[in-house]
């Protein structure tokens, strides 16, 4: 396995630039500065939509397709002319003139697991398609930890308090006790000392799915994993620590067999991030003001983009916001496709509407880059399942 000295830079950008279609030659030019001022984002909010989101029911509807492939929703017309899209994305329609739709992206990956590794690193995962789910140290570095790779490099060392997160959970955490963790949004074999700053926030029981509801301030955590309640707050608590160590230790074994060097460096980037007063605060969305809380929606996701934005004002580069299936399907909706319709739309719709529209109200929308997008699509007639 590649140490963290003798990675190079050029095979860091070539693991992550076939997400947004660049090839290395573009990559290096836009990391080295040679794009347009204009055109360069200082940070990334990556929103995955995990299960597989239809485009024919969000932004590439087919209207005039027969019945069985146009589906039960109606197209309206948005902001931009000649522009429809689903009826449950009212509030989406009427900023269309604030984001662009892709509609060309392909892949070849019939699966969840590999399909999220391929949309969150631009690589192919060595794990054959039927092979398993989980991540593994062979993994292509996300493109949040490429970044967070380069950055360090460029500090000559750790980054503090850290440039990459991931929010509410990692991908699965809450999908059927947590079983299903998934690739994608880890280190791989760059090492772990760059995997995420990663938040939990639990749901009430199996059955609960916190995205489709209010959420409680007291639910609304955004715990740093590893973490005990409450451990970690004051600063003047951390120093010598070593139970919080300990138990930020046990949270990163999905990786036991990389160099514990890599451990100690992610130890030192989570120590300085629980001093940290910014990132502290950020990471505590009961401070945002009430009518913006509102404005995103109380529900999970909708303050999860709150907190992605809240992360980015205090320095993130990089923040992962997962829409989860937490109760097995939602986005993989199969036959429970009332839950598009109820659910998933409206609060997606809301949420993302949102963020772009404040982060544009605070100045910040022409310097962060918004992704919005799942990993698969959906074929254009239903089949058996």
């Amino acid at each position: 396995m590649l140490a963290f000295e003798t990675i190079s830079r050029r095979r860091v950008l070539s693991a992550g630039a076939g997400l947004l279609g660049l090839d290395l030659s573009n990559a290096l030019a836009a990391e080295s500065g040679g794009l347009k001022a204009g055109f360069r984002a200082d940070s990334v909010i990556f929103v995955f939509l995990f299960g597989g989101p239809s485009q024919l029911e969000t932004f590439d509807m087919k209207p005039d397709a027969p019945e069985k492939i146009r589906g039960p929703f109606k197209p309206i017309q948005s902001r931009t002319s000649g522009l429809r899209i689903c009826e449950h994305l009212p509030h989406l329609a009427a900023m269309s003139d604030r984001y662009s739709i892709l509609r060309t992206m392909t892949h070849s990956y019939n699966d969840h697991s590999g399909a999220g590794h391929y949309l969150q690193t631009g690589k192919r995962w060595h794990v054959p398609i039927g092979g398993g789910f989980a991540p593994t140290p062979r993994d292509w570095p996300s493109m949040g930890s490429a970044i967070d790779l380069m950055d360090s490099r460029r500090a000559g060392g750790p980054v503090s308090p850290g440039r990459y997160f991931v929010v509410p959970n990692s991908l699965g955490r809450l999908q059927e006790a947590g079983q299903y963790r998934r690739p994608g949004e880890h280190a791989g074999w760059i090492g772990r000392a760059h995997n995420p700053i990663t938040t939990t926030v639990d749901k009430k029981d199996l059955a609960d799915n916190p995205y489709w509801r209010d959420c409680s301030d007291r639910e609304l955590t955004f715990q740093i994993d590893g973490l005990a309640p409450g451990e970690g707050i004051a600063s003047d608590r951390l120093s010598g620590r070593v139970s919080v160590l300990d138990q930020i230790d046990r949270s990163r074994r999905i990786f036991d067999d990389r160099p514990s060097s890599d451990l100690n460096r992610f130890r030192e980037k989570a120590m300085a991030l629980m001093t940290s007063g910014s990132i502290r605060e950020a990471l505590d969305v009961r401070r945002e003001n009430e009518r913006v809380r509102d404005r995103y929606g109380r529900h999970l996701l909708g303050q999860s983009c709150l907190t992605a934005r809240r992360l980015v004002e205090a320095g993130a580069r990089y923040v992962t916001v997962h829409y989860d299936c937490v109760d097995g399907y939602s986005w993989d909706s199969h036959t429970h496709s009332k839950d598009v319709h109820h659910h998933l739309l409206p609060t997606f719709d809301q949420a993302m509407s949102a963020l772009l529209a404040d982060l544009e109200d605070r100045g910040m929308l022409k310097r962060t880059l918004v992704l919005a997008i799942g990993e698969m699509g959906r074929t254009p007639q239903a089949n058996a399942q």
